[in-house]
């Protein structure tokens, strides 16, 4: 008769994992947590400031257009918002206060008269977290926009 020796355990060893490398896993994974919602808030706030883009652009284009038939820039938001067929720019992305869709930006004139004009994006609500040179964004009646190029504020 052949006798069949079974290794055991000692009684106070259990399988599974010690509380050691349990809380190094969650450090590594906090770390990881961390990282990662940065890399993603300073995204999304790159990623709002195209709406400000957009919207200075899209103002900017129609400036132009209203300027051939008016021999003159618009002088006020009321006239950037009015529908084109009442005699305004008909700029449809903006609120009738000047913000934006999403109220990230709100939209004003910096200066105006009737041969140029400057219009300004200022950053509002948690968009003001944003890097400092992009906070603002101005384009005027020769093209020239701010912060410049640069900046990578317009990219």
């Amino acid at each position: 008769m052949s006798t069949q020796h079974i290794a055991r355990q000692p009684r106070g060893s259990a399988r599974g994992f010690s509380l050691i490398e349990l809380m190094i896993v969650v450090a590594v994974v906090a770390i990881l947590a961390t990282l990662a919602t940065s890399s993603y808030r300073n995204y999304v706030l790159r990623t709002n400031r195209t709406e400000a883009r957009m919207a200075l652009l899209s103002i900017q284009a129609a400036q132009e257009r209203y300027f051939l038939q008016n021999n003159q820039y618009a002088q006020d938001m009321a006239t950037v918002i009015r529908p084109a067929n009442l005699g305004g720019l008909g700029v449809t992305n903006l609120t009738a206060a000047g913000a934006t869709p999403s109220g990230n930006y709100t939209i004003s004139f910096a200066a105006v008269a009737p041969n140029s004009y400057t219009i300004q994006a200022a950053a509002t609500g948690p968009q003001t977290s944003d890097t400092a040179a992009c906070l603002s964004f101005t384009v005027d009646d020769q093209g020239v926009r701010t912060p410049p190029d640069p900046s990578g504020c317009w990219k």
